[in-house]
């Protein structure tokens, strides 16, 4: 009788209209909340992508990058892309694109807003499914700045897990409104939150159960012994529709990640089971001790030994039987296994890539947990004299320091060399930080401090085809030819669909003098992947080598039709317009107009694109013009300090002044 009078009080305290002094209390809290999200995640807008699948999320997917159109929303339905088919989450890049063009800080802004609105609203459905407005405000806190979160708000590639995560919050809102009033309208609106989630991430499968759960508590919707409630039966049979939904999604995602999901034969199952087990109490560790967390934590077969699976097993049944033990304290059930279930599809029984566990997979899991420790907490303290006293004290000290912890954590994520660095600082033989670290430092033109990541990523993973082919490149780069082609030549024998290694064998093989070669390997790459504009734009270099300008000018405006803030391309099709001895080719009007384009790009201070304009105003007859550009360029050259260019630019404006046009008889690029 104690226990069914508890729940109905409950009951009525969460359903009790609100006293004008909570709703300021309430205001209050929304304002806190957002404050600390900003304090912790605001600096990222000073951040840049990473080179960590941003590239294949925003900036080198070309749907993406033209913003918000019918076709690119098409695409994003019909389309399987990096793995994963998440329409809802491709549209929200799209709009970003649309809005902030490929500038990051709109990106992260719209992360950050995400996440923030998560926030308020776990809050507010928390507080109004138990009518406890501070143990409802400490979970959502802690959910907004657990350091664990910042893998999934400083990383825009992550943007899925917010969205699912906002969607999921959501759907238990709209579940809570159509369990206080029951209509066909009222379920259709958790239908669509729920299927809105699960096409921003398939994390969602799960959502059916934890509904459940809530039915248990905080909701007490399950039949209890004076006959009230709802039998099992008839909650779970509610829960169908949702389970199809989530069903569906699972037969999608599994079809989507099929190239992704590593075969028994790499990975055995009983390595997968082990680590699993270990990884529940590492993620429930890492709640407690969030310090050293990286965003790669390679999977070692050799560090899964028998004491840890054991010990980790014991932990995990040690507490489940707790839990049953103290079921009449529902929250402890409701808060264990919606932890135990969310993970469970990332957990790594389906491995897809090479990560033991990840940050990012603790985004909604966690809250079970926070459900079950601030409520045990709050019933520990139940008797306790000055327990508002001890309780606030506790509970400012933990936000003051997880938000302390998760602003220092958030600030590694500043760009793609510190992220990495930090990695590497804690972690041992990360092939994937040495990668993304070596291909960090080689953009920056540090190619050598590259080439020793880059070799120690090789050295770690030999038979990793990205490995293998990053250092080609970088080896390229010192002009290592014969080195870089056996690099790459390797990498294309463990995966032979690469567009951007055959592009660069193109480029070694046209080096070597190899054009013909170089040709097919550069017609394989715009095969595999048409929208490659660094492919097109070294086929137009091996083109223009074999004497074939014309063709070689359609391959440039490909590559520039690709991405048309490409100025090195703009500027190779009107140098060729401009200069090219054969007058069929050249078109001085046409070269002046995409030189003109090439240098507002480049905002005039492009030695190479300010000479080639010159060269395209004298092909046009404006030869004023062009001795005046070539002026500008001659005063780029000595600001550079490079006297060869700066000898052969007053050769040309000599020419210009003298009313003569300039011929090029080379042939040859920088290629990339």
């Amino acid at each position: 009788m104690r226990r069914r009078t508890r729940n109905h009080i409950r009951q009525r305290k969460a359903a009790a209209p609100e006293r004008p002094q909570d709703r300021w209390l309430v205001l209050g809290v929304y304002v806190f909340l957002i404050a600390i999200t900003w304090i912790v995640f605001g600096q990222t807008r000073h951040f840049d992508f990473i080179n960590f699948d941003d590239s294949d999320y925003v900036y080198k997917n070309q749907e993406v990058m033209r913003g918000l159109t019918f076709g690119g929303i098409a695409w994003a339905f019909t389309h399987l892309h990096a793995a994963n088919w998440h329409p809802v989450t491709w549209i929200s890049h799209m709009l970003d694109c649309q809005l902030y063009g490929l500038n990051p800080a709109g990106h992260h802004l719209t992360n950050v807003a995400i996440h923030t609105a998560a926030v308020v609203l776990l809050f507010r459905v928390l507080r109004r499914m138990t009518g406890a407005l501070w143990l409802s405000a400490f979970v959502a806190a802690v959910f907004a700045i657990h350091p664990l979160r910042v893998e999934s708000v400083a990383w825009i590639a992550e943007r899925k897990d917010l969205l699912s995560g906002l969607f999921f919050v959501l759907t238990i809102t709209a579940y809570f409104r159509y369990t206080r009033k029951p209509s066909l309208r009222s379920y259709g609106l958790v239908f669509l939150s729920l299927a809105l989630g699960l096409m921003s991430k398939p994390m969602l499968v799960t959502a059916p159960f934890v509904l459940l759960l809530l039915d248990y508590w905080p909701l007490h919707r399950m039949a209890t012994p004076d006959g009230g409630g709802n039998t099992p039966v008839r909650l779970i049979l509610e829960k169908l529709p949702l389970a199809a939904l989530a069903g569906a999604s699972c037969m999608i995602t599994l079809f989507a990640q099929k190239v992704a999901i590593r075969p028994l034969a790499e990975v055995p199952g009983t390595t997968r089971l082990a680590n699993s087990l270990i990884s529940y109490v590492l993620y429930a560790q890492q709640m407690l001790w969030p310090f050293d967390l990286t965003p790669y934590y390679p999977l070692r077969p050799e560090e899964i030994i028998t004491s840890r699976v054991l010990c980790s097993v014991a932990l995990l049944l040690a507490f489940s039987v707790f839990v049953f033990l103290c079921r009449r304290r529902r929250y402890l059930v409701t808060g264990w296994l919606w932890y135990l279930v969310m993970l469970a599809p990332v957990i790594g029984i389906l491995q897809v890539g090479n990560q033991a566990h990840a940050d990012r997979y603790t985004y909604l899991p966690q809250i079970g947990l926070y459900l079950l420790f601030v409520w045990g907490v709050a019933d520990l303290c139940a008797t306790w004299r000055h327990r508002r006293f001890v309780l606030s004290a506790l509970g400012v000290l933990t936000v003051g320091t997880l938000a302390i912890v998760a602003r220092t954590q958030a600030s590694y994520w500043r760009e793609s060399e510190s992220l990495w660095s930090y990695t590497l600082s804690r972690t041992t033989n990360n092939a994937m930080a040495e990668l993304n670290l070596g291909e960090a430092i080689h953009k920056k033109g540090r190619v050598d401090e590259a080439l020793v990541h880059l070799n120690r990523a090789v050295e770690i993973q030999p038979g990793n085809f990205t490995n293998q082919g990053s250092l080609g490149i970088a080896l390229l780069t010192k002009g290592r030819r014969e080195e870089a082609l056996a690099h790459l030549r390797t990498s294309l024998e463990l995966n032979p669909v690469q567009a951007p290694i055959h592009s660069s064998i193109g480029v070694v093989l046209l080096e070597l003098g190899q054009p013909d070669e170089s040709l097919a390997h550069l017609r394989k790459a715009l095969e595999i992947d048409p929208n490659d504009g660094d492919a097109h734009y070294n086929l137009g270099n091996t083109l223009l080598q074999l004497g074939r300008a014309q063709e070689a000018v359609v391959e440039y405006e490909r590559a520039v039709a690709i991405n048309p803030a490409d100025a090195q391309a703009l500027n190779n099709v009107a140098w060729v317009l401009a200069t090219w001895p054969d007058a069929l080719v050249r078109d001085g009007a046409k070269a002046v107009k995409v030189a003109e384009r090439a240098d507002a790009l480049t905002q005039h201070r492009n030695l190479v694109i300010t000479s080639t304009l010159a060269a395209a105003y004298a092909e046009a007859g404006q030869f004023a013009e062009a001795a005046k550009t070539g002026q500008h360029a001659l005063q780029l050259a000595a600001d550079e300090g490079n006297s060869s260019r700066a000898e052969s630019i007053r050769a040309q404006i000599n020419l210009y002044q003298s009313g003569v046009a300039f011929r090029d008889h080379r042939s040859a690029f920088a290629p990339r």
